[in-house]
């Protein structure tokens, strides 16, 4: 029978006599006949002869449809059409067949499920076999589950420990579940943590999560940045969003080698981790840079700082999230492709940088995303929600900004589009590398509070020529502008939560 839709018309027609499946017309579109949507799909579960002829003469795009659409199954009969599905070539077809018998829930399936789940080709399949196993949900399913924790491929480890914790009180578990914290995946490792009691993280946080002590709102402290930081309270910032200085390519920014500039980014996002509150976000905006060469008898150095940081962020618990391209106009960058303009010769060639990344990074928590949205009020969530045409994609083409007093400033549009997709209305929002104080600007501009630190006493006197006036930039907010000792003598006496 030929078949050239997915779904044929009339698929079941009861021969009146006979009352087996006589065939099916094509569809001229591929619209689904309405008839298949009840009451085909219906006499299909209450007659296994029906399915047999079904299995033998679609196409299998129908017979997908047809599994998809099954429902609810309690006719034990239909398993037999369902395990001679399990023969076909078709993965799609395995899996849909496997998910059905689960739900069945017929424990003499179990050494079925078992071999699918040990020798199928098909990733996709063996995790839907540990799956109906689990769907069992009875101490039989124990033994093949713990099995099956020795296998070469991580998602069906993972199927299986999500099955298991069903048992987690069951002493063969426990010792099961506790044998794999040694095991390589960063992912199984996760499950461990968040689903099970063997290494649960605990939680730090003392206050409401909404708040945050008193005098670092809208706080600008003049000083280095991990002494000032080692006087922050923990679990006080809701949003960092920073640049960091630029490695050797600016007369702000000399270290000694890129490794030991590495080492003092790592200090300071270890700190800034500990600033931060549970569940909350780290925006990192960076790009490689390049370090001049001494002569032409020397090459310049390109350092892919974002690529090298992003490691020492993971290995100190930020949980990657997103990565946003931030796309400049080609011509507000240096021109690095005139050379090879004019010459065209193969391994020369060096494009324009016009791309900067924000990697975005979330503290790890066994939370959901949910959880810490409801720690603020109702009112605080809907006027925080993001109005208006906003940017779906993570390319952002947004243009720099440039100023007389600061060689890298961030584009305001920039803070913008962070500050409200990852905080809300009164968060604290942190900026460790002030600079001309954009992220301060946004702050006030979207209603957030900001605490920034500045080590440069020339940037720090230009931040206090903006902000310590009535101005656009703070409205009538009141600014606090601190020294590293009158920042660390009030923070020992003051710790009340705003």
């Amino acid at each position: 029978m030929t078949v050239k839709s997915t779904i044929t018309k009339n698929l079941l027609v009861s021969d009146n006599t006979k009352g087996s499946y006589r065939g099916a017309s094509v569809l001229k579109t591929s619209k689904v006949d309405d008839r298949l949507n009840g009451h085909s799909i219906d006499a299909l579960k209450a007659d296994k002869e029906k399915f047999f002829s079904l299995i033998k003469n679609a196409r299998d795009g129908v017979i997908v449809y047809v599994l998809k659409k099954l429902g609810r199954v309690e006719n034990i009969q239909i398993q037999y059409p369902l395990l001679k599905l399990m023969e076909s070539s078709n993965k799609t077809i395995r899996l849909l067949a496997i998910k059905n018998l689960a739900k069945l829930k017929n424990k003499s399936l179990l050494p079925c499920f078992l071999d699918f789940a040990r020798k199928d080709s098909s990733t996709e399949v063996r995790r839907e076999a540990v799956s109906a196993i689990g769907r069992l949900r009875h101490p039989l399913s124990i033994k093949p589950l713990v099995s099956l924790l020795d296998d070469p491929d991580p998602k069906v480890i993972m199927q299986c420990m999500r099955a298991l914790l069903v048992f987690r009180k069951d002493d063969t578990v426990k010792e099961a579940l506790s044998n794999l914290t040694d095991h390589p995946n960063e992912m199984i490792q996760e499950i461990l943590n968040r689903e099970s009691s063997f290494s649960s993280p605990s939680v730090t946080d003392k206050t409401r999560h909404d708040c945050f002590p008193h005098y670092l709102r809208n706080s600008i402290v003049h000083g280095d940045v991990n002494d000032v930081l080692t006087h922050l309270p923990p679990e006080s910032v809701h949003l960092t969003f920073t640049s960091p200085p630029y490695y050797n390519a600016r007369d702000y920014s000399i270290y000694k080698s890129y490794k030991e500039y590495l080492y003092f980014l790592n200090d300071v996002f270890k700190k800034v981790y500990d600033a931060t509150k549970e569940g909350r976000f780290f925006a990192l905006n960076t790009s490689p840079v390049i370090v001049p060469r001494v002569s032409r008898a020397h090459s310049s150095k390109r350092y892919p700082i974002p690529y090298d940081v992003h490691p020492f962020l993971v290995d100190m618990g930020w949980e990657f999230i997103d990565d946003i391209v931030w796309a400049k106009p080609e011509v507000t960058v240096k021109n690095r492709n005139a050379g090879f303009l004019q010459h065209r010769k193969p391994l020369a060639y060096k494009p324009n940088p016009v791309t900067e990344m924000v990697m975005i990074y979330r503290k790890k928590t066994d939370k959901l995303i949910d959880w810490n949205i409801k720690q603020y009020p109702l009112e605080v969530v809907n006027s925080s929600k993001v109005q208006g045409r906003y940017e779906t994609k993570n390319l952002w083409h947004i243009d720099p900004t440039f100023d007389k007093k600061h060689s890298a400033v961030f584009p305001v549009a920039l803070c913008h589009n962070i500050i409200n997709f990852y905080s809300f209305k009164g968060d604290l929002i942190f900026d460790p590398f002030a600079g001309s104080g954009t992220v301060g600007k946004a702050c006030l501009q979207l209603d957030r509070c900001f605490f920034m630190i500045e080590k440069n006493t020339s940037y720090t006197e230009n931040l206090k020529e903006k902000f310590s006036h009535k101005n656009i930039f703070n409205k009538n907010n009141k600014i606090n502008f601190f020294s590293l000792e009158e920042f660390k003598s009030i923070s020992k006496v003051d710790e009340k939560c705003l």
